[in-house]
């Protein structure tokens, strides 16, 4: 009895499903991604196999590196606010413009009188510029100010309190760092964090 044959039939995948779930990935991974911003000096910063975060919001980072200390805030709105209270203190006004610039640079290491020249300046002018670092002497103590404004802003806008992380070269002599906790100390900032890198033992970025 001869056998009868069952006409194969051409398997078609309709991949319209899995093509959009794709470029949903991919438009969530882009608009989620956090662009890793440039230090205004080398740091090699200490190694650690503690793995935590480095948050997006109410944050606010105090590098340290080449004997300088340099300030940066996370959130535009956030940078506005500080810089307006830092004018008030030094009796200097910025228009909107600069406003908007400064919300842009993500840190600053220049004497708050050389503030204005640093925000009119192109970005690849800053990244070139031999910034001197903020001045945390007993006499001006703009380092300190920095801090303090940023908290009041941080309270202000969003009710809650900033975050503070040093993020130290990890052959920086340790004056510097000490002048740093210093400051923190007398604002009663005692509680900061220190950003590390990835350790011998596995993990990811972290901060201690």
């Amino acid at each position: 009895m001869a056998r009868i044959k069952v006409p194969r039939k051409s398997t078609a995948i309709d991949m319209t499903a899995m093509c959009d779930v794709a470029f949903l990935l991919l438009t969530f991974f882009i608009m989620t991604a956090k662009v890793k911003t440039e230090d205004p000096v080398p740091i090699d910063i200490p190694k650690s196999s503690i793995q935590q975060p480095v948050p997006d919001a109410d944050f606010a980072t105090i590098s340290v590196g080449a004997g300088k200390a340099f300030f940066g805030m996370e959130g535009v709105d956030l940078r506005k606010q500080t810089l307006v209270q830092m004018g008030e203190i030094y009796k200097v006004t910025f228009t909107p413009d600069e406003l908007t610039r400064f919300s842009a640079i993500t840190s600053v290491g220049v004497p708050f009188n050389q503030l204005k020249q640093f925000i009119a300046m192109s970005v690849d002018q800053q990244k070139k510029v031999n910034q001197p670092g903020i001045p945390r002497d007993s006499v001006s103590n703009e380092l300190f100010n920095w801090i303090r404004e940023s908290r009041k802003a941080t309270v202000a806008l969003h009710n809650t309190q900033l975050r503070l992380a040093i993020k130290g070269d990890s052959k920086e002599e340790y004056p510097v760092i000490k002048d740093v906790i210093a400051i923190l100390q007398k604002q009663k900032a005692n509680k900061f964090s220190l950003i590390t890198d990835l350790g011998g033992d596995g993990g990811a970025p972290a901060k201690k």
